[in-house]
Order: structure tokens, then sequence, then C-alpha cells
């Protein structure tokens, strides 16, 4: 039986991986959590001149928990036209969309659930179930809101996966490898016209892909000013107009997860993930515990970026939304990638 050390423990396999999604799912949830309050609760309070909530807990701390047994308390109603099976699991659904990204995404030298040679490939197979997740709630609610958000969820993540995959495609021609944990140390041990101070960070030479993929992102989110399978003036709430309780906490949850998930893989793309430039000269040792709050900083400081494009921009319509995806976004990427491979070959 394989057996490996971990936190001072020899352990089985099987052992070391319950272990380390565990080790993980906490991660998340905590992440998950700060980002709320952080952002939800306290910046956009700030952004409007006012204070947040203040009572549960120092500052307003424990307003999430307050938030969380309020859900939990409310009745779990299902309509009686629904689809009970399918409106039931479909939050299931988008909520494992975003913890299997987390699988591969790695936050330090062996901490990796999943350390797979096609990582990138299947952080982005993975993200793309959760308009599986947000068809099946609308076509199971039983309720033409619901369906037609739903139907625009389903129009707009297709439109948008597009720029959102060839956005990186520059980041494995860079790295020459799908593998993170190879993108992470090609960026690293990189060098930028032989000064490696700061390493090779992709965000100087990808900042078109750069931008792109957060475009994209906010689009995959559904957050203003694409939150158009939503829009609450038009659909009341959209796929989610059904749903209530514990159902409903579901899809809050894995709003702000997916945000923290995709955060931490353009961290990992563009920044240089957990590490630290080689010619710093710090360890293994000292990056099992510098790795996670490297790349969680650099996360949550991108989280903050896409709350702030939530929170300071109008809607579009949906015709300039399928415009800026199809004429613009796409195109753009597809020369990044020309361009890309060409000073790839030449230097």
């Amino acid at each position: 039986m394989t057996q490996s050390l971990v936190l001072g423990l020899e352990l089985a396999y099987w052992q070391e991986t319950i272990l380390r999604v565990l080790l993980g799912l906490v991660a998340l949830l905590l992440l998950t959590g700060g980002v709320v309050y952080l952002y939800l609760f306290k910046f956009v309070s700030f952004m409007q001149s006012r204070l947040g909530p203040m009572e549960a807990g120092p500052f307003g701390s424990l307003q999430l928990l307050a938030e969380v047994g309020k859900w939990l308390q409310k009745e779990d109603i299902t309509t009686d036209n629904a689809d009970k099976f399918i409106f039931g699991i479909a939050p299931a659904v988008v909520l494992a969309s975003t913890f299997l990204m987390f699988v591969v995404i790695p936050a330090g030298p062996n901490a990796v659930v999943a350390d797979l040679g096609t990582g990138i490939y299947f952080v982005l197979a993975m993200s793309s179930l959760s308009v599986i997740g947000i068809l099946m709630a609308g076509w199971a609610s039983a309720n033409k809101y619901a369906l037609l958000g739903a139907l625009r969820a389903g129009g707009q993540l297709i439109a948008y996966e597009l720029p959102l995959v060839l956005s990186v495609i520059g980041v494995v021609i860079m790295a020459g490898s799908l593998n993170l944990q190879d993108i992470v140390s090609a960026q690293a041990n990189g060098a930028i016209f032989g000064w490696s101070g700061i390493g090779n960070p992709f965000i100087i030479t990808q900042i078109v892909g750069f931008t792109i993929f957060l475009i994209a992102v906010q689009a995959e989110l559904t957050q203003t000013p694409f939150d158009m399978p939503i829009a609450e003036s038009e659909l009341v709430a959209g796929y989610q107009v059904e749903y209530s309780g514990i159902r409903f906490l579901v899809y809050f949850i894995a709003e702000f997860a997916t945000a923290v998930a995709f955060a931490a893989v353009a961290s990992t793309l563009f920044l240089g993930g957990w590490q630290l430039p080689a010619s710093w000269g710090i360890g293994d040792g000292a990056m099992h515990v510098i790795g996670p709050l490297n790349i969680s900083i650099k996360a949550i400081l991108l989280v903050g970026v896409v709350f702030w494009a939530r929170f300071s921009l109008p809607r579009f319509r949906e015709d300039q939304l399928q415009q800026l995806a199809w004429k613009f976004l796409i195109p753009l990427a597809l020369a990044n990638i020309l361009i890309t491979g060409v000073m790839k070959v030449v230097f």
C-alpha cells in the first residue's frame, strides 16, 4: 500500500486523500466566508458611505453565521408542479462544480488534492458544469421566470466559455504545460529579459489574456454587469426564484465560492500562484506555510476587483453582452494566442 508523510504522520493513500479533501473544504469555506464579510458586508457599505452590519459580533464579524442560521431555519418549499428530484439536486450540482475546481489548484509544494497533468483542462471542464445545474433549476421549477433566467444563463455561459478558454492558451504556450504546478514553477523560475528579481509572472506578458479572463469570469459568475440570468427588475430572481431555505443558501455559497475559485485560478495562471520568485531563495519548508497565505491573499485581492465591478457598473443589454463576447473578446483572444506563439518561437 502506498504511504506518504503528511503533517508528520505516515498515511495510506486513501487516508491522505481524505485529509487533503477535508482540509481543502475547510480552507474553501473559510475563504468564502471571509470574502462575504469583507466585500458583501463591508466593502459595499464603504462604497455607499455606511457602516454595514455592526451588531453580530465585533464589527459585525459574526453576521454571516447569523445569516446562515436564519436560512437554515426557513421552510424549504417546493412548488406543486415542480420536478421535485431535479429541483432538489440542481443546487448540489452547481456547488459540486465549484468544489471540483479546487481539487487541482495548488496552494503549496504538496498542498493539492490531485496534481493532474492536465490540471487547467480539468478546471475549465468542471467550471462549465455549473450551467447544467442552472438549466436543471430553471426547467424543474415550473416557473416562466426561472426558465427564462436559466435560458439566459445557458446562452451567456456558453458564449463566455470560449474567451475564458482562449485566454488561458497563451499561458499554456508560455509555460509549455497544462499542469498547474508546472505553470507556477515556470513563473517562479522565469526571468524578464534576463532579470529574475520577481520571476516572470505571466500577467506581464499575458496582460491581454488576464483582462479577457477577468471579464469572462465576471460573466461566468452572472454578476453585474452580466447579471441578466438573475435580473431582479426583469425576472424577480431568475432561476433562483422558487428556491428557499437551505437550497437557496447552497446557491448563495456556490456564488461566492466560485468567485474565490476563479480568483485562485487567475492567481495561479497569471500572478505566480503560491510560489515566490526562486531568486529569493526561500526553501520548500517555508513555502508549506507561506504558499497557502500567498495564494489566499492574491485570490482575495482579485475577488475584490470582481466585486468592485459588480457594485459599480450598470447591467448590459442581452445584445451588448453577446456582441462583447463574439465580436470583441474572442477575436482579441485569438490574436493574443497568435502573438504569444510567434513570440515564443522567436525568443
